[in-house]
């Protein structure tokens, strides 16, 4: 099945699962789930796998139903106060493989496409990384200024929590002071229902990908990885 976009009834069916957000509805529908939104979305990462390969081939867009790319719609509820089985969003992600130079990595940089009726954005970096891998982006900052610079050329406007202040290690009046009190390093770009329903969607998120692709080759290259 090749990708020709996220149509009317993928997000249809989206906002009906937050209307009817039970087990034996979803039972009942979970042929229609498999058609109007599975379906296309692992189109999309079938399709996208060769392209993403031309801005780096390191990273993986895997279309598998279990254990690829696109995240289980079945919510973790043990330990949150809302136990509503199912999420009502589709969420994508295309992860570095990084064994091949050390370790396997606990917060590998990754591509990510979210796709829901009230909000749809593709991006990538890394997201709440592990103490070990944040002082290791921190301190490619302070070891590579060249580098960060290029991605700052940019002008992306990297999301997530922060510091109050310049963690130990480094001075207040730190050049990238304001970057390196960051937790989250991740960029991102909305889109338009009417830019998903297109079968051109494909080569808009490819366009994201490759804007943003000096931030992930940073992060990259901060866990001592091949680009």
């Amino acid at each position: 099945m090749a990708f020709t976009g996220f149509d009317a009834s993928f997000f249809a069916f989206l906002r009906a699962l937050k209307k009817h957000n039970n087990r034996e509805w979803f039972n009942e529908h979970k042929a229609q789930y498999q058609r109007e939104v599975e379906a296309p979305a692992l189109a999309f990462v079938a399709d996208l796998a060769p392209k993403l390969k031309k801005i780096s081939p390191r990273f993986v867009a895997d279309p598998k139903r279990s254990g690829g790319s696109m995240f289980r719609i079945y919510r973790d509820t043990r330990f949150s106060h809302d136990k509503t089985p199912y999420k009502t969003h589709v969420g994508l992600h295309f992860w570095h493989d990084g064994p091949e130079l050390g370790p396997k990595l606990e917060s590998p940089p990754s591509f990510y496409l979210h796709l829901s009726p009230a909000e749809s954005f593709g991006g990538g970096g890394c997201w709440h990384p592990d103490p070990i891998t944040l002082r290791k982006i921190r301190m490619r900052m302070n070891d590579a200024p060249k580098e960060w610079k290029a991605v700052l050329a940019r002008k992306l406007e990297i999301e997530g929590s922060t510091l109050k202040r310049v963690p130990g290690g480094f001075p207040a009046d730190h050049p990238f002071a304001v970057d390196l009190m960051r937790k989250d390093h991740f960029a991102s770009e909305n889109y338009t229902l009417s830019e998903l329903k297109s079968a051109k969607f494909i080569d808009r998120y490819v366009e994201t990908c490759a804007h943003i692709a000096p931030l992930m080759k940073f992060l990259t290259a901060a866990q001592g990885q091949r680009w």
